[in-house]
């Protein structure tokens, strides 16, 4: 019937008509309802903004009575016929300024680090199954690996020797950070006051507050002592100074932005040179002048 109505009002209408299967008449039908809702639901997105006098309401709440907290704002509002999410209060509450020249947290923290050093102690097992223990000391601010010395028995004299070969020409921390090991000596703390430093003893088994020396330790057997087979003392000292002078100036730390405590200076270009460490256990990249 309409093909008859189109013919009589449009005789070459024929010539156009298009056939399609059933799916494409659905296919269409859902394409054209999902336009519809579409257009149907245009709203913008997330909830109405307050209103710049509820904002200045809020303010003036928070301002004015330092003591109340968000629920109590809010339970304010309310009685005056306002709902305001707590999100919102948190949002436009009065900040107390900060006092002028406050130091931050931040920076309070990078100028004490600048202080403090770590000790501990790495037992070390060689090829004949003798015990050698590696004693080190690391700075909190660039990572840098002071001073180490291996021996085979440790005492508290040997201990405050690798002190004083530690802090030449003054060079001292404010606070050295040790366990409690038995090995430092009763009088360690005296020594160290006349010395110009304090010490401080790590609470009984909680390794991590020692955390810089202990990822130390993990550093030194994961990158070097897993990897080497140590003969003897003398053996030990080797690549351990080996590997103490790629850690200060070659490998990067995360903690120092992937810097080394201490960068070689190189020139800014220049053909790329890989230099072996540790035998070709590492490689420390340098561009050639």
């Amino acid at each position: 019937m309409l093909w008859v109505w189109l013919d009589r009002l449009w005789p070459d209408s024929r010539r156009h008509l298009l056939f399609v299967k059933p799916e494409t008449v659905l296919r269409w039908h859902r394409k054209g309802w999902r336009l519809y809702w579409t257009w149907k639901s245009r709203t913008r997105l997330g909830r109405r903004r307050l209103s710049v006098e509820v904002r200045g309401l809020i303010a003036t709440m928070s301002r004015d009575n330092p003591l109340w907290g968000t629920e109590r704002i809010r339970g304010e509002l309310l009685k005056l016929g306002l709902v305001v999410s707590k999100r919102s209060i948190r949002r436009y509450r009065w900040g107390k300024p900060t006092a002028p020249g406050s130091q931050r947290w931040r920076t309070f923290l990078v100028n004490e680090l600048k202080g403090i050093w770590a000790a501990d102690l790495l037992v070390v097992q060689t090829a004949s199954f003798r015990t050698l223990y590696v004693f080190f000391f690391i700075a909190h601010h660039r990572r840098e690996m002071v001073h180490f010395n291996v021996t085979a028995s440790p005492t508290a004299a040997w201990i405050w020797r690798q002190v004083i070969e530690a802090t030449p020409w003054r060079r001292r921390p404010t606070h050295l950070i040790h366990d409690r090991d038995a090995v430092y000596g009763k009088d360690f703390a005296d020594r160290a006051a006349r010395l110009g430093f304090r010490t401080v003893r790590t609470p009984p088994r909680s390794p991590k507050a020692n955390a810089v020396a202990e990822r130390l330790v993990r550093t030194l057997r994961s990158e070097l002592l897993d990897h080497v087979i140590i003969l003897n003392e003398r053996h030990l000292s080797a690549v351990l100074g080996e590997f103490a002078g790629y850690y200060n100036h070659d490998r990067p730390h995360r903690s120092l932005a992937l810097q080394p405590p201490f960068p070689r200076p190189g020139p800014p270009v220049g053909s790329v040179v890989a230099r072996p460490v540790l035998g070709g256990l590492h490689h420390a990249y340098s561009r050639a002048a």
